[in-house]
């Protein structure tokens, strides 16, 4: 009975549950258009019921319950919603489409213009991209992330700016660097820009999109916008503090080690066959109890240390509608790996902009840079490489021990004593830029803009006889030395912007001035007898007081224009020219016009496209253009005189001589043809979008600074010699893994190949004393190829080459059965095959995950560890596997006490590695508050983060970070740090 009683209760609870169930219907339309919205997911909240809309937009689920449900609604390139229904029938639910970056604003010379109306190569980011990864320069944070753009940092000294290319090195002696642009003024200090200050940043990269700058932006453009004023006030406060310790340094000998090494030398001598034979070689006093305790002290551990880096800021922007106002304030300080050796930047910004009336606009952009520095000199860590790892570095009495053990190496200790060495920098810059911006018309519009930079900055430098620059010299020296720079920069541009029907067209003309002059004076002196007066009294040196000055200036006057034309919005048309004129090349080769062509093809907005589901975007194009670089030292074509003394009849005389470099009364502009094709693609409504971009440039006409043989009594000249060649191909890809209400997981992808060469030299032949080669890229490495070590087994091949057992093998590359200068080839180069980056970013509720990789492949360098090995034991030496016969390794060759380094036969040959890498450049993981929380702090958010940058790094290359490019002095580091973020 109680069975069946629980029987129908049951089947009367599913009958109840099957008639309280209800279907809910609705339609899901574009807010925009209002059309309706096929494969939209809807998604009863809470539970696993859901479904997707029709063709028609329509769309039924299983709510499983006859209240109010909570429905939501997501779809790709739509803002995901909460929708409640009662009843059941949910009505139409509008999507909001999510703004496409296909009508994001691109700056671009002299103006702005849509990504999707882009004619050239230009690859953006905004300012919260910038800030992903915490650094002292927008460059760095960048590294790897954008196409055709190579930044590399080779050194840990603080305050340091990367070293940035855009498309390889076109010169070989003159700046490949990037044009940077600040809010429409040339800036080329971006390390001065607070990153917390940048809205966005613009990278030019093919002829087309550089032409506009002509000459300036023959090596890629880099236009940096800042922040301006809101209509409500915004505060946002910033701050983050990390440590930073090296990440990796090779460890030279220990002391047993430097002990064996210095044995196995003399043995190969025939002076030593076993520790009874120590006192003949070890006769120093204090070896042999040295060697009994096996003594060993670890020089570069007594002066590398934990450096730190911090960062604090606050901006605030507010406005009404005629008025908008940002100011910012910025700390960044950088504490290096060795004592003493600090960095601190201090950064003001004041953005003004001011409406007169309905059409006149007025504004101003300044900021001042204030930086206070103390940099180590190099040659300290070199140094303690060499020192003898079995002698204290202390005195008994405990003091500082100047040549430890009684030798002749110094120790690198004493420039770690305060006041030893000084270094010191304080620099100010300050750039101030205005601007008037007159709607003339509805089509025509005039701007003005006016930038001025003064730099000044001061070094005051202090070494006392008890630093490691004067342990081979008499006495101190002190020297002080002051520049100033000032630069003008004024341009006027006029443009017009008129539709014609299907028909749009925008003409810009503009002039342009540039000018810049620096001056300069230094003092020094040596024997300062007080260390306290440093740098101080230069007039207390008792000896070699010395004074200098100078002054350098260069003009450059520009005219331009730019016709963009587009039919129908999908056929696109740019045109530009640009006249330069250039105050440092000779006369009759001032001045030089420089054209360019672009065109593209929106083939996503044809009428044959519109049906296709899978491509939201695909625009065609290519560009054809020339650029001109002028970028040597100002009077390269004059021959300048300097004051020379000199003996005659045995009376000391001056007399005024022709300085190193003669004039050239034919130096003209190097210029840059550059072909340029691509595409711009989105899949899926962009949840896959990117550009692909290939192109082919050649630089001629060389400013190329050329040897010169002594009999014409000067040593060099810059002439228009050689020619160079870049030819690659970029990819960027974005992608969009998943988005819904509480996970959304993006990706980017950026690849990079560039074949660099050099096409011709003087004479069409290579240039081997400056290292430059036909066929090969500028920065190429020229030597014997080491195939291994002699062993005993090859005896009698090695004796016909003039070599023995233990002594390192080369390549015959001629195989001519001997090995001679024309046996060198090339092994490689500084430039890598390609570089990748692949950015990950995870938001989750409130956490987000950054995680970022970087990889250079295909690069080598040079590596002083692997060079360091000292045959006789004179010094230390790297910790490697050398050769021995009970140790036949094909590494490094056999020590022997009757050869130094220097004269070791292929020597160098040791020091070529492979220095590809990958690194996870960057982990951040941070949270946001809740907004409930938020509020009751009154505050609009509060995200605090923690960061490992550099930590990871997986390379051939052992205990060094291969991106240092094998320096000893300023090896790179790794960093951990947190911080917050506020804004009210």
């Amino acid at each position: 009975m109680k069975k069946r009683v629980l029987v129908l209760f049951s089947f009367a609870l599913l009958i109840a549950s099957d008639i309280l169930a209800q279907d809910v219907k609705g339609k899901i339309v574009d807010k925009s258009t209002g059309g309706p919205l096929q494969g939209v997911t809807v998604n009863v909240k809470g539970t696993k019921f859901s479904t997707q809309s029709d063709a028609s937009g329509n769309f039924s689920v299983n709510a499983q319950t006859s209240g109010t449900v909570i429905l939501t609604v997501s779809s790709i390139g739509y803002k995901t919603v909460d929708i409640a229904a009662s009843g059941a029938n949910a009505g139409s639910i509008e999507l909001e489409p999510i703004t496409s970056s296909l009508s994001d604003v691109i700056v671009v010379g002299y103006g702005t213009v849509k990504k999707k109306d882009l004619t050239g190569s230009v690859v953006s980011v905004k300012g919260s991209e910038v800030r992903q990864v915490q650094s002292g320069n927008a460059m760095t944070s960048l590294q790897g992330k954008l196409p055709g753009v190579d930044v590399v940092t080779s050194t840990s000294t603080p305050g340091a700016r990367p070293q940035v290319t855009i498309r390889g090195n076109r010169s070989i002696t003159a700046n490949n660097s990037p044009l940077y642009i600040v809010d429409g003024i040339q800036y080329n200090n971006f390390q001065d820009i607070d990153p917390n200050d940048i809205q966005s940043m613009d990278i030019l990269k093919d002829a087309s999109s550089t032409a506009i700058y002509g000459s300036r932006g023959a090596n890629g453009v880099v236009i940096i916008t800042t922040k301006k004023g809101v209509g409500r006030t915004k505060v946002s406060l910033g701050a983050y503090y990390g440590g930073n310790e090296v990440a990796g340094y090779p460890v030279p000998m220990s002391g047993p080690q430097y002990v064996d090494l210095k044995r196995e030398a003399y043995r190969t001598a025939g002076r030593w066959s076993s520790p009874a034979d120590d006192k003949s070689i070890f006769t120093n006093t204090l070896d042999s109890a040295a060697i009994a305790d096996g003594a060993s002290y670890y020089y570069p551990g007594y002066l590398i240390t934990n450096g730190s880096q911090q960062n604090y800021s606050i901006n605030v922007a507010a406005g009404t509608d005629k008025t908008k106002v940002f100011f910012s304030y910025g700390f960044f300080g950088q504490k290096g790996l060795l004592s003493n050796d600090y960095s601190n930047r201090n950064t003001v910004r004041l953005n003004i902009d001011q409406y007169l009336t309905s059409n006149l606009r007025i504004g101003l952009q300044s900021q001042f840079t204030h930086y206070s520095e103390n940099l180590r000199s190099d040659g300290v860590m070199n140094v303690a490489n060499k020192v003898i790892p079995i002698y204290s570095p202390y005195n008994p009495d405990g003091s500082l021990a100047q040549f430890p053990g009684g030798t002749n190496q110094f120790n690198p200790m004493f420039d770690d004593i305060e006041g030893n060495y000084v270094n010191d920098n304080d620099i100010s810059r300050i750039l101030t830029s205005v601007y008037l911006n007159w709607a003339i018309t509805k089509d025509l519009n005039f701007r003005s803009n006016l930038g001025i930079t003064k730099a000044n900055s001061q070094n005051g430098y202090f070494s006392s006889a008890l630093t490691i620059p004067r342990s081979t010299s008499s006495g101190s020296l002190s020297s002080i030395a002051n520049v100033n720079g000032t630069d003008v920069n004024w341009d006027n541009i006029l443009t017009y912007q008129k539709a014609f029907g299907k028909h749009n067209l925008e003409v810009t003309a503009l002039t342009s001035y540039l000018k810049s002059t620096v001056e300069s004076s230094s003092a020094s002196g040596t024997g300062q007898l007080l260390a306290n007066q440093s740098f101080y009294a230069l007039q207390n040196n008792p000896t070699n007081i010395a004074v200098a000055s100078n002054y350098v200036s260069s003009t450059l006057l520009s005219g331009a224009f730019r016709v963009n034309y587009n039919y129908l919005g999908k056929y696109l048309l740019t045109v530009t020219g640009r006249e330069d004129g250039s105050s440092i090349l000779a006369e009759g080769n001032k001045w030089q016009f420089f054209p360019s062509v672009a065109a593209a093809w929106r083939i996503s907005d044809e009428n044959f496209m519109q049906k296709t589901a899978v491509i939201s975007d695909l625009k065609l194009r290519g560009s054809y253009g020339v650029a001109g670089n002028s970028a040597v030292a100002p009077y390269s074509s004059q021959s300048n005189l300097a004051l020379v003394p000199f003996g005659w009849n045995d009376a000391p005389s001056l007399a005024y001589a022709l300085s190193p470099l003669t004039a050239n009364p034919d130096l003209k502009w190097e210029t840059t043809a550059t072909l340029d094709f691509g595409f711009d693609f989105g899949l899926w409504k962009q949840r896959v979008s990117g550009s692909f971009d290939w192109y082919n440039q050649t630089t001629s006409n060389l400013l190329l600074q050329r040897a010169l043989p002594p009999t014409t009594g000067v040593s060099r000249v810059t002439q228009n010699i050689g020619e160079t060649a870049n030819k690659g191909f970029e990819i960027g890809i974005q992608t969009v893994n998943i988005q819904n209400k509480e996970l959304t997981w993006t990706s980017g992808f950026s690849f990079t190949k560039n074949n660099e060469k050099i096409v011709s030299l003087v004479g069409g032949q290579d240039d081997v004393a400056n290292g430059w080669f036909i066929g090969s890229p500028v920065s190429a490495f020229f030597d014997y190829e080491k195939i291994g070590i002699w062993q005993t087994a090859d005896s009698s091949q090695a004796a016909s080459y003039g070599r023995k057992p233990g002594e390192i093998r080369v390549a015959d590359i001629n195989g001519d059965k001997q090995i001679t200068a024309a046996d060198r080839t090339i092994l490689g180069s500084a430039v890598p095959n390609y570089i990748f980056g692949f950015n990950n970013e995870l938001k989750y509720k409130g956490f987000d995950l950054n995680v970022y990789l970087y990889a250079r492949q295909g690069q080598m360098f040079v590596s002083q560890y692997a060079l360091k090995f000292e045959p006789n034991a004179i010094e230390n030496s790297a910790n490697v596997d050398y050769w021995t016969p009970e140790n036949p390794t094909n590494s490094y060759p056999r020590p022997n006490v009757n050869i130094s380094r220097t004269a070791m036969p292929f020597a160098s040959t040791l020091g070529y590695v492979d220095g590809s890498f990958l690194k996870i450049r960057n982990v951040t993981l941070g949270y946001n508050l809740s907004a409930k929380f938020m509020d009751k702090l009154h505050i609009t958010k509060m995200r605090f983060y923690m960061s490992l940058q550099n930590y990871f790094t997986f390379s051939k290359v052992k205990d060094y970070d291969p991106e240092g490019a094998g320096s000893f002095e300023r090896p790179l580091s790794k960093l951990i740090l947190g911080g917050i973020n506020i804004d009210f």
